[in-house]
């Protein structure tokens, strides 16, 4: 072997090295120290968040997204709350559920045991790494790890929850009362969703007896949207933000929309996701014991784009951690053979 070969040898091995290093996550860098950004996830110049300096990528004041009462809703005054949530789906494509009827203590421990699942050593965590996107549980980090070129700082947990017998088995066992908690979170939330999205088609003109083709099959067009969400799909992801050394570098999550009908995001106090408004990247403003709700691409489908699907992102911070549990909801997937 000539000296050149070696030397290219020596370099190739040193990156797969540090490539295996990479997929293991975020957390797993920082909890092994690091006081740089690796190059593995600094962004093009024109595609970083210019936190401080400006720029075409730089964030606006905090933005107070429409907050929607899910109490008045259901109440007498669901006429004038329809025509908010009107707004706030054509204008933001995003807006803040107060008053939900989910309990507190549901909303705290749901944080507070995917923080105990992302303290868990590494060992534990790798456990349900794969590249499997059916698997009914999967750990993994950046956005699309397989095929990014830079990754994005953040880890994940995916869960696929319907239908919830079979994949519950698969769901982590530790923290020991991990699945307790995120079955009747997940529980929770697809009730939310349905009644929500009961308002949404009231607010696009569909009553209770709408019917909507949603397929290709002729014999689709009868069918009522809702019974077909109530057996739809349902993804909860926890994401995993680490604190970061050089955040102005780097991205949580690129600028992308969501496919579904609606997401239903639960944040803690930490600040870091950012939509797209009116050609400008805004800071949304995390509100206590609420979710922040977002247009899916297949709700700005099916509304003929009354509706709007917007791009958002997630910018990290160096100081803490940020912790975000999104659940998004949509049709049933089929699997064409």
């Amino acid at each position: 072997m000539s000296p050149a070969m070696g030397i290219t040898t020596e370099i190739k091995n040193e990156n797969d090295s540090l490539e295996s290093h990479y997929q293991k996550g975020v957390k797993h860098l920082c909890d092994n120290g690091i006081s740089k950004v690796p190059n593995k996830y600094v962004l093009p110049v024109s595609e970083r968040p210019s936190l401080n300096n400006g720029g075409p990528n730089a964030a606006e004041p905090n933005l107070k997204l429409p907050v929607i009462d899910f109490a008045e809703l259901q109440g007498s005054n669901r006429s004038q709350v329809l025509k908010s949530l009107t707004t706030a789906c054509k204008d933001f494509g995003f807006f803040q559920l107060v008053n939900h009827g989910i309990p507190g203590d549901s909303i705290s421990s749901m944080i507070e045991v995917c923080q105990r699942f992302f303290d868990l050593p590494m060992e534990e965590r790798a456990k349900y790494m794969t590249s499997d996107m059916y698997s009914p549980v999967r750990y993994g980090t950046s956005f699309n790890q397989t095929k990014d070129g830079v990754f994005c700082w953040r880890d994940f947990l995916k869960l696929i929850c319907h239908p919830l017998p079979d994949v519950l088995p698969h769901w982590p066992s530790s923290p020991v009362d991990f699945r307790k908690l995120a079955v009747t979170y997940s529980k929770e939330t697809k009730q939310l969703f349905l009644t929500l999205m009961e308002a949404i088609l009231e607010s696009l003109g569909l009553g209770e007896d709408a019917k909507k083709k949603t397929g290709g099959e002729e014999e689709d067009q009868d069918d009522d949207i809702v019974e077909k969400l109530q057996d739809g799909s349902q993804l909860m992801v926890v994401n995993c933000y680490p604190p970061c050394p050089e955040p102005e570098l780097t991205l949580g999550m690129p600028p992308h929309s969501d496919y579904g009908f609606l997401t239903l995001v639960l944040q803690d106090d930490i600040q870091g996701l950012q939509i797209l408004f009116q050609g400008k990247w805004v800071t949304v403003e995390p509100l206590a014991n609420s979710f922040v709700v977002n247009i899916g691409d297949h709700l700005e489908i099916f509304s003929n784009g009354h509706y709007k699907s917007v791009l958002h992102r997630v910018v990290v911070n160096s100081a803490k951690r940020r912790i975000s549990v999104a659940s998004l909801h949509s049709l049933p997937f089929r699997v064409h053979g």
